[in-house]
Parts: C-alpha cells; sequence; structure tokens
C-alpha cells in the first residue's frame, strides 16, 4: 500500500528539557513503589523464570509451554504501569455506579410503559454502560489494562509446566528426558531505597527465606540421547493403496536414521491422505492411518510401522472416477428471481403465497466437455473452461479440485465458488466394486457488476490541512470474457512552504486512472490449457497525473501493457513489454527556473530534467515473492526484484526530420532488489528487518553526459525509508550540499533532493503490542545513495569500496501503529544518529539533536508499515 505521510519538526529546546525531567520525576515515583505492595499475604511474585539445558531441544517452545512468566518489562514496564493505575482505582466506587445505573435504567423503563422502540433503545445502552463498568470491576481501569497484572506464583502450575515439558520433550524423540523444577525465594529492596542505603538484604536463614516475596524458577532440562528411526515398515492390506504409497515414498517425511518426531509423524499423516486422494480415493480419511513405535529392539532406536486399515471386514477402499462436470455461473441468481416473481404475483392479487418451482437453467452449454449451466449465460464458456482442472474420465483429485477453486476467485468474478461432489451409482445399480462415479459441481455465485470505492482522508502539511478524496470504480465483465474494468480519480490539496514568498501555500494534485485486466494473456499464439493454473492476466493501464504548484504546472500520462501470472499463493510475475511515459511542463516561475539552473550548473544535480519535456519508452520486469498478509501478521519472507530498461528505441527517431529536438529521450538500464524477514517471537511480538538497495546508470550520453530521467533515479529519506531524514533528502554519500546566504556565506542544503545512482538501505524494527489495537515499536534506519560515476561538482558523492561504510547514514526511534484490522495508521518519530555528509567534528547527529532544528526528532505520519 502506498502510504500518505508527512515530516514535521518539534521547536524549541524548551519542552524537551521539561520533558526530559518529567520522564526522570515518573521514573523516580515508580523505582519508589514497591510492587509487593499489591500482593496479598502469602502471596508471592514471580520475578524470574527461566528454562536452562534444553540446547538440543525447542528452547523457544519450552520457554512458551511455561505456564506462568514474569511480567514483561521490555518496551515497557507492564508491572508498573498497572501499579500505577492501581493507584487511582476503586472497586467500591465501581460498584456503586454499577447499582446506580440498574436503577436509573429501571427507573426509564418504567417510565417508557409499553413504547417498544424506546425499550430496545434502554436496554442497548444500558448494556453497554454495565459492560463498560464491568470491564473495569473484573479487569481494572484503562492504566491498569495498558499494564499488567502481578504474577502470582503457583506452585501448581509449576508442577503442570514440568509435566508439559516433558511430554514435548517425549514427543521429539527425546524418552529419557526429565525436567525438573527449583524456585529460590528471593528478596530485594527498591532499587532507589538500596541505592541511598547502600547495602543489600540477604536471607539469613531457611525460616526467614520462606517471608521473601520474589520468586525465580528454573526450569533444568536432562534431554538425554534422541532415539532415532532404524527401520520403517508398512502394513497396507488393500494393493491398490499400497501400490499409490510406493510411487509416492520420495515424498516421504520420514527417514531411517532420523529422530523420532511426532510433528514428522503427523505431517506423514497427511501428506499420505493427500496423496490417496490425488488419486483417487474421494472419501478416504486420515483415520484410517495409524502409526505404531517399537522401542524393544535396540536402545535408542524406533521402528515405526505404518499401518493404513481397510474401511470393513471385506471391503477396500474405492477409487472414483468423474462421470460429469457442471459449472452453474449464476448460482443465487435463481433464488432472487422466483423471490421476485412471487412478491409480483402478490401485489397482482393472484393469492400466492408460495413459490414458482424451480426448474432446471434453460441455457446449458457444452464446451471441452464441461456443462455450463445458467438462465442466461453471461461469462464466455470458452473462457471458463480454461479454469476449470476437472474433466469427465479424470480420477477424483483434491489439488485439482483446489486448483479450479484458486481459479474462479482469481477472477474475480464470482463471491463463492465451492466445487462439490456427488456418488452416483452406475446405470441405476449400486455399484459393490472397487469404483465408483462422481458427478462434480462448481457452483459460482456472482459478485455484484458494479462496485464503486470512495476514500476521504487528509495530509498536514506546513502548518496546512490537504484533504483528498479517492474514488474509484470497477465494472465485472464489461465485454463478457470476464474482464475487470476499473476506474479511478483522486482530487487533493497539499500544503507546502515556499520559500520565496515565505508563506505556506496549496499544491493542487489530479489524478485519473483506466485499467482493464484480461483473464488470459492475449498473445498471437496459443497458450496450452495447464499454463492456465497459473492464472494468467493482461493488463492494460492509462493514467494521468497533472500537479499544480506555485512554482511549476506538471503533467505525467503513462501507458502500460502487462502479462501477470502467479507461480504460486504468494509468487508472482509481471512482464511490462511497453511501458510509454510522457513528462511535460506547461509552466515554470522564473525563481524556481534560476534555482532549478543554479543547482545544475554548480553542484551537477539533475533535478531540471523533471521539468523537461521528457519521453520515456521502455519495458520491465518484476518478480514478487511474499508469503505474509495484509497486517503482517505472520512469520514470513518478502522479495521483490525489478528490472528495466529504457530509452533503446530512440535512435530510431531521435534524429529524424519531424522528430521535436525539445523532447528528452534518456536510455537507461536499472535494477532494484528488495527483501523482508518477519520473525514471529510470540503471538504478538515481531522482530523485522529490511535489506533494500538498486541500481541505475544510462547506457549512452544525452546532451554529454552520464544522465537519466529524474524520476529513474534513487532516492533515501522519508517515512518507508530512513525516517530520521526528509524524503528524497539523504545522500549523496559523503558529499555535503550548500546554498549560498544573501550575504555571499555558504550554509547546508537540508531541503533539495539528493538523487543517486547506488542505493542501499536497511531497518531493523522490534513490534510490540501496548493496549489493544494499540501496537509499538522500536526502529534503527541505515542507508545512503551514491553516484558510480566520479563527479568533480560533488566530492565524496561516488561509491567506493573502502569508504561506504563509513558513509551509511543511521537514525533511530519509535512509533506508534494503530490497527484498525482493515486499516493500519503508522505515526513514527525519529532522531538522526549518525549523519556522514555532516562536517567531521558533527557526524554524530545524536549529540546535536536539541541544539540544532535540523537535528530535532521528525514525525513521520503513513498509512500501513513501513515495510
Amino acid at each position: 500500500m502506498k502510504s500518505l505521510f508527512f515530516v514535521t519538526k518539534l521547536g524549541g529546546r524548551g519542552p524537551w528539557r521539561a520533558a526530559a525531567a518529567l520522564l526522570l520525576v515518573a521514573a523516580a515515583a515508580l523505582a519508589a513503589c514497591s510492587p509487593l505492595k499489591l500482593l496479598r499475604p502469602g502471596q508471592r511474585l514471580l520475578s524470574k523464570m527461566e528454562v536452562v539445558g534444553a540446547d538440543r531441544a525447542d528452547q523457544d517452545r519450552l520457554v512458551a509451554l511455561a505456564q506462568q512468566k514474569p511480567n514483561t518489562r521490555f518496551p515497557l514496564p507492564k508491572l508498573a504501569i498497572y501499579q500505577l493505575g492501581n493507584h487511582f482505582y476503586d472497586s467500591a466506587s465501581t460498584r456503586r455506579q454499577l447499582a446506580a445505573i440498574r436503577q436509573d435504567f429501571e427507573k426509564r423503563r418504567l417510565a417508557a410503559g409499553g413504547d417498544s422502540a424506546k425499550l430496545g433503545q434502554l436496554l442497548n445502552r444500558r448494556a453497554r454502560r454495565l459492560n463498560r463498568k464491568q470491564l473495569v470491576l473484573d479487569k481494572g481501569n484503562a492504566i491498569m489494562r495498558l499494564g499488567e497484572a502481578p504474577v502470582i506464583y503457583d506452585s501448581a502450575s509449576t508442577r503442570r509446566s514440568v509435566e508439559q515439558m516433558t511430554t514435548y520433550l517425549h514427543s521429539q524423540g527425546y524418552f529419557r528426558a526429565r525436567v525438573a523444577a527449583t524456585d529460590t525465594a528471593r528478596y530485594r529492596h527498591n532499587p532507589l531505597l538500596r541505592l541511598l542505603a547502600g547495602r543489600h538484604a540477604a536471607a539469613d536463614s531457611a525460616d526467614r527465606a520462606k517471608l521473601y516475596r520474589r520468586v525465580s524458577v528454573r526450569y533444568r532440562v536432562r534431554q538425554g540421547t534422541p532415539f532415532v528411526l532404524s527401520q520403517l515398515t508398512a502394513t497396507i492390506p488393500d494393493s491398490g493403496v499400497a501400490a499409490v504409497v510406493r510411487r509416492g515414498r520420495g515424498a516421504s517425511r520420514l527417514h531411517v536414521g532420523g529422530r523420532y518426531n511426532e510433528d514428522a509423524i503427523g505431517q506423514e499423516r497427511t501428506r499420505l491422505e493427500t496423496l490417496l486422494k490425488s488419486n483417487g480415493y474421494y472419501d478416504f480419511r486420515q483415520a484410517y492411518i495409524t502409526l505404531e513405535a517399537d522401542t524393544s529392539y535396540q536402545a535408542f532406536t524406533v521402528r515405526l510401522r505404518t499401518n493404513i486399515a481397510n474401511p470393513g471386514p471385506g471391503l477396500g477402499h474405492r477409487v472414483y472416477t468423474l462421470r460429469q462436470v457442471t459449472v452453474i455461473t449464476d448460482a443465487g441468481v435463481g433464488r432472487a428471481l422466483r423471490a421476485a416473481a412471487a412478491d409480483t404475483l402478490r401485489r397482482a392479487g393472484t393469492g400466492l403465497l408460495g413459490r414458482p418451482r424451480r426448474g432446471p437453467r434453460p441455457d446449458t452449454t457444452v464446451v471441452d466437455s464441461v456443462h455450463f449451466a445458467a438462465f442466461r449465460q453471461r461469462f464466455s464458456p470458452r473462457l471458463l473452461a480454461g479454469k476449470v482442472a476437472v474433466r469427465p474420465g479424470q480420477l477424483y483429485s483434491l489439488p485439482r479440485t483446489q486448483l479450479t477453486q484458486r481459479q474462479f476467485a482469481n477472477l474475480d468474478m464470482f463471491r463463492f465458488n465451492p466445487v462439490t461432489y456427488r456418488t452416483v451409482d452406475a446405470d441405476g445399480v449400486p455399484d459393490s466394486t472397487a469404483t465408483g462415479l462422481l458427478d462434480a459441481v462448481v457452483t459460482a455465485t456472482p459478485a455484484p457488476k458494479f462496485q464503486e470505492t470512495t476514500e476521504f482522508g487528509g495530509t498536514y502539511v506546513a502548518n496546512l490541512v490537504g484533504p483528498f478524496v479517492n474514488v474509484r470504480f470497477k465494472t465485472r465483465n464489461p465485454f463478457g470474457g470476464a474482464e475487470v474494468l476499473e476506474l479511478g480519480v483522486r482530487v487533493g490539496f497539499e500544503g507546502q512552504f515556499n520559500r520565496a514568498t515565505a508563506q505556506s501555500e496549496y499544491t493542487t494534485l489530479f489524478g485519473a486512472t483506466a485499467a482493464l485486466v484480461l483473464p488470459q494473456f492475449l498473445v498471437p499464439f496459443r497458450i496450452g490449457r495447464d499454463f492456465s493454473r497459473y492464472s494468467p492476466r493482461t493488463r492494460f493501464s492509462l493514467s494521468d497525473t497533472y500537479v499544480s504548484r506555485p512554482e511549476y504546472t506538471r503533467t505525467n500520462v503513462e501507458l502500460t501493457y502487462d502479462y501477470i501470472w502467479q507461480r504460486s499463493a504468494f509468487h508472482q510475475f509481471v512482464i511490462s513489454p511497453v511501458v510509454q511515459n510522457v513528462v511535460n511542463t506547461t509552466a515554470i516561475s522564473g525563481d524556481f527556473q534560476y534555482r532549478l539552473d543554479s543547482l545544475r550548473r554548480f553542484y551537477g544535480s539533475p533535478l531540471y530534467q523533471s521539468f523537461r519535456r521528457i519521453y520515456e519508452p521502455s519495458m520491465a520486469a518484476s518478480s514478487l515473492y511474499n508469503s505474509n498478509d495484509f497486517n503482517e501478521t505472520r512469520d514470513a519472507r518478502y522479495f521483490r526484484l525489478f528490472v528495466e530498461v529504457g530509452g533503446l528505441t530512440r535512435e530510431l527517431y531521435r534524429h529524424a526530420a519531424w522528430y521535436d529536438t525539445a523532447v528528452a529521450v534518456y536510455n537507461f538500464a536499472k535494477i532494484t532488489a528488495d527483501y523482508r524477514r518477519y520473525h514471529k517471537l510470540s503471538p504478538n511480538t515481531f522482530l523485522v528487518y529490511r535489506f533494500n538497495g538498486g541500481v541505475v546508470h544510462a547506457l549512452t550520453p544525452t546532451d554529454g553526459r552520464y544522465t537519466v530521467a529524474y524520476d529513474k533515479y534513487l532516492f533515501a529519506g522519508g517515512s518507508n525509508s530512513v525516517r530520521a531524514w526528509k524524503p528524497r533528502r539523504l545522500g549523496i554519500g559523503g558529499f555535503s550540499p550548500t546554498i549560498t546566504n544573501a550575504d555571499g556565506t555558504l550554509r547546508r542544503d537540508y531541503n533539495s533532493e539528493q538523487p543517486g545512482e547506488l542505493l542501499l538501505e536497511g531497518s531493523v524494527e522490534y513490534r510490540f503490542p501496548v493496549y489493544s489495537f494499540v501496537k509499538g515499536a522500536v526502529f534503527t534506519d541505515y542507508g545512503n545513495t551514491w553516484t558510480i560515476t566520479a563527479d568533480p561538482q560533488r566530492p565524496g558523492a561516488q561509491f567506493k569500496p573502502g569508504t561506504f561504510l563509513q558513509q551509511f547514514a543511521v537514525g533511530s526511534g519509535v512509533g506508534v501503529r494503530l490497527d484498525f484490522t482493515f486499516l493500519i495508521l503508522r505515526l513514527d518519530v525519529a532522531a538522526k544518529v549518525y549523519d556522514p555528509s555532516a562536517p567531521a567534528d558533527a557526524r554524530w547527529a545524536i549529540k546535536r539533536f536539541y541544539k540544532d532544528t535540523e537535528h530535532e526528532p521528525a514525525f513521520n505520519l503513513g498509512i500501513g508499515y513501513p515495510f
């Protein structure tokens, strides 16, 4: 998702000093309050839990099996927050409020009398208010719920933890593993009091140790030698099933010499069930499969036998063949038509109370042995036939069934499209042999033909609120070939600071897009039916972007022709043989033109290229692998590789008599790679990191220089990059851009964009829950851009293997994410830590963030995660 963001600065040094003082006071106040005051007599606080000795098993899994864990301290001291809220908590007052609410609503109920509508509203309001107060009574006030209640040590929970850890180790092949738990009571003074007293309290006797209120629990694991598989055998009385299992033996999850593992055994049972369902065994179930382990033959070895039982004495497993395949493309439409007809008859006074009888769909077409039934064929049967992977005469196959469902879902034509099967008897006589017949039915419920989405929002830049509206319209199947036509319009205003007038002004943005997606490759040759499993699509898109700012007015028209297909549910390829882009600046102010010329003349900046008339013909290809979901809640990977080559045809027309020489054409090659890793540390915490890089360079000189179109350069900084820097302002290398003051002196330029030819950047971020839908993050970003060749006008900008590591900019910060499931609103605050383009004695910018306005923390507001 594209992120909308703004960057602003905190003003003044006073607020930062006041905030720091407030934090110190709060920390001292929390330190002075002992959490032991929350305990009742006889209760002890669990302060530490650890698992030791589990060097060969899954350490994290064993820790997760512990029934009790200490209160969370990182990144927030949850127990201290709970204790702070407890100071303001009064359960007696909450009970009185509950009683008052009940009494008040009882009076209102009596006053409402028999008014059912009013009674319903009263009951709803009463339920909401009571639920809120009951939540406070059960779990504390909002501050307490933001924290965590103290974990009261329970020896019974420790015993259950030992049992579960032992069971887990046995399931992993450590049959002789032992787990023992020891709990030690420790008394610790409050840190602040201990610092003032200058001494530590220690236990002096076993009797006194019983009085200590803090408990540390240690689970000591002795795994022993793991048991390995010494022999794998199978007992399968059904010869047909046995033959299928033998053919699929190479994909088995179990191997001689491997450690006994019940997780692998469960996976093997699932694999065998899927294998048999892929070879015609429609009614086979995993319950027929059992695996028996025998450890009596040799020490630390297991003989494993796979048993696949028959359905009953003298009965074998039946193999099913498809007799007929039917696709109903208007499922649900008939019901609506019948309901409408019944309603019309009622209004006509016929007295008909029942619905008309459901009859056969009059329009039935057979294409490629598939029956297509509908009251009226609105979708091309020939096209849909290519999406049906099951055919009459085939053995039943679970993978082909799932492929059919997936291909219909990828069309974006149907709301539901289940594939169901019905067993039939041959010639009406029950079949007692080992074969059976199935009729397959694809019940496709059409999605609404038209769909409209309207989004409203706003940005806040340069002290101006910028509203925008985005309207998208989608129509399905406009030409009968399961096409999707999408139209979109975006209008918005965004604030900006005009340096010439020293005032904030509005920028007008207008964009229009049109895209037509065909559910097949539009090519002059025939593609095999097997390729349809990759959901091939052809996309035509046309977009126009209009930007009107005080300095200039600019338009950008782009036409693309794409081939898209899915290698798997996570992996997508896009090839764009035609990308046509036309950029035109219709108006530009004199002051801005002077600035462009100055940047070009003195610093070699290619910014002027964005405001020429440019024609950009190119072709591109990309590969995207993404195993995550929209809300990024999985342990997943993301990798995007993008390649683009442009301007190869310019020699065909650049010197032609009809060609306008004022239109610039650049040839170039560009490649970028973006890798992201999402480590799920717990159900709600993640460690994520990213590496992003790219290279772009001209293939031949343009106007005597190796240069590319400005929008093809690589940039760093901003909400989705190194967040402590303004968008596109980081770089280049160790070069420090400067501008001339009115008195002729030079000062550093923080506002000009810094395009580069080589980009290297990365991020590390720890994400954690805070409260309900509020999530938090701490992060560090690093990166920079460089030129590939030496540039005399920008010393230090060239990438050199021996110096580039010292030229990485580093920024760190914290963030808050409001996760509304359908939308993630993000606020990041980042500060510069190391600035490689600053003077040598000022590169550690973290020392100057409260002295220099350009080094104050930057706010970034965006939609969606940064990566």
